[in-house]
């Protein structure tokens, strides 16, 4: 029996620009895992949201077809059968919080869903232990970092135990050792209790080994859908797709008849063709640039700071960020990163320490003055868009600071492609062309400093590619970069400099090649396919490189 059954939908947004989604046929049968896939703008939130039952009743719109829910047409369910039948957990977790701790949150369906209190302590006790939520269930939830609050939406769904679930991106705020837990956690959900699952999700690399099927999505259509996993990294090259990850683009790039997508098939098709040399250990980073340390331009002295809970977030940061550098933060969730981008614009005052820009104390500095100097881009891109167009938003920045420059305005509207977007309202768009615009409107400015937290969040490869290569161009230009991501490929491949914060403290900082092809986690997956062969391969270009000027030629013989 099918759990989903979707024959002929379409799907077009009030004042739309056209249907979403157009003549979707497809059947979902129980227990599957479904990855849905494709690019930015593609249609996989919206159909999320039709099969949790949305569209009609929250987003309006002309809806078009038949969706059918375990055997039931979906608009013949009540809403109390649907929570219990099918769970959904969005892109942004902000828009499923209601409540005021973590505890509460995970309690508030099963409360009015009528569950007896033992129940719901064991629910919430069993969802809490697997999803590692004890230590900050009962803390406020503003007071959560953007991944903790992610978990937290997590667990108040699977706390209702749906037959289905649905997830848009539930890993894009997740530190890599959380994010593999949570999707271990799916798997085992999906394989051992029997639950159907659909997740739409960019980093393909993450799960695309967890999946039954793989369904891609462009313009709003269904164009693959195969249960070949690995076909469709082969099938998204030819038709070049912004669905391939790395590794798969590696082995592409040299000509290899095969392409996988774990790290596991890689280094077993790389030994099996004998391209690998062992006991080749070597200083490859020795061949590509090494960070150097430039004249600061901010610095952190001593910098501790606590919220008023008393729970210290920053303890005795030490922390250069010179002129014209390239600096991705990662770390745990909840470990301190957004905090710390909240001093270097002076959002947040230390506790103790201080925040020196260009040799000035940032407290004698009035918040709007920096502004000026630094922009900023927080996780929720939406807390930026709140003019009627586009470019209206993009320009208020400009008005903001006394400016009027239509010349600029055009100009960064053509640099990150959102110019045909121009005369649409920004809240209507995708989750990664809000985020382009949302960055237009800061970069606009042209500050001296640039902030960005988790900015790759619901951007497929190509675009953060896009992203990538703008970042290195304004560095190029001297600007100054501070990334906070959990993005190891997005770090790997564009930063010169990681730190790694863990509890509130620098473990490490350095260059990249060094302490991201040094990590069992925090590392991309060129690194890991050449891990115990070749030392400081933490790029694509390395990889092709390497393939192609030495171990190819042990291939070859």
């Amino acid at each position: 029996m099918a759990d989903i059954e979707i024959k002929n939908l379409s799907f077009t947004y009030p004042e739309g620009r056209g249907k979403t989604l157009d003549r979707i046929d497809l059947t979902v049968p129980r227990g599957q895992f479904v990855l849905l896939v494709g690019g930015s703008g593609s249609g996989k939130t919206t159909l999320i949201r039709a099969m949790a039952g949305l569209l009609e009743d929250f987003y309006g719109g002309v809806y078009e077809g038949s969706l059918r829910v375990v055997g039931r047409e979906l608009r013949d369910l009540d809403r109390r059968t649907l929570v219990q039948k099918v769970g959904v957990v969005f892109q942004d977790p902000e828009s499923q919080l209601v409540m005021t701790t973590g505890e509460e949150e995970m309690a508030f369906g099963l409360e009015n869903l009528g569950l007896s209190n033992s129940l719901m302590q064991r629910r919430i006790m069993e969802v809490s232990s697997a999803l590692s939520l004890s230590d900050f269930r009962t803390r406020y939830v503003h007071e959560l970092s953007g991944g903790q609050k992610q978990k937290v939406v997590l667990g108040s769904v699977l706390a209702l135990q749906p037959d289905i679930l649905l997830l848009d991106e539930p890993t894009s705020q997740l530190d890599p050792v959380a994010a593999e837990e949570i999707l271990t956690l799916i798997r085992r959900l999906n394989e051992e209790n029997g639950i159907t699952v659909v997740l739409a999700e960019q980093k393909m690399e993450r799960c695309i080994h967890f999946a039954d099927r793989i369904i891609a999505m462009a313009s709003g259509r269904i164009v693959r859908d195969s249960e070949d996993v690995a076909g469709i990294a082969e099938w998204s090259l030819k038709n070049h797709l912004p669905m391939v990850p790395p590794l798969s683009r590696l082995f592409a790039g040299i000509g290899c008849e095969a392409v996988p997508v774990t790290v596991k098939e890689g280094r077993r098709i790389l030994k099996e063709e004998g391209l690998f040399q062992s006991g080749s250990e070597g200083p490859a980073s020795s061949t590509c640039p090494v960070f150097q340390e430039t004249e600061p331009f901010v610095e952190l002295e001593n910098l501790w700071f606590a919220y008023p809970d008393g729970h210290e977030v920053l303890r005795g940061i030490n922390l250069g960020f010179g002129h014209g550098s390239f600096t991705v933060v990662m770390g745990e969730n909840g470990g301190g990163k957004t905090t710390l981008l909240k001093h270097l614009n002076g959002l947040l005052r230390p506790g103790r320490g201080r925040v020196m820009m260009a040799g000035r104390d940032v407290r004698e500095v009035p918040v709007e003055k920096l502004s000026a100097r630094v922009g900023y881009l927080s996780q929720e891109p939406g807390d930026y868009l709140f003019m009627p167009t586009v470019r209206e938003e993009v320009g208020f920045t400009l008005e903001h600071l006394g400016l009027k420059d239509e010349g600029r305005v055009e100009a960064i509207l053509q640099r990150l492609a959102i110019k045909p977007l121009e005369k649409e309202y920004s809240r209507d768009l995708s989750a990664g062309e809000r985020q382009r615009v949302a960055l237009a409107s800061v970069l606009v400015s042209e500050p001296d400093m640039l902030l960005l937290d988790e900015p790759t969040r619901g951007l497929d490869y190509r675009l953060k590619e896009e992203l990538g290569s703008l970042l290195k161009d304004l560095v190029a230009g001297g600007m100054t970069v501070v990334v906070v991501s959990h993005d190891v490929e997005f770090a790997a491949e564009y930063a010169q400099r990681i730190v790694l914060l863990y509890e509130g403290r620098v473990i490490e900082s350095g260059d990249k090649h060094e302490i991201l092809s040094d990590s069992t986690f925090y590392s991309p997956q060129i690194s890991k396919l050449f891990k115990n062969y070749e030392t400081g391969i933490v790029t694509l270009s390395q990889g092709m490189k390497l393939l192609k000027n030495g171990f190819m030629e042990e291939g070859d013989k």
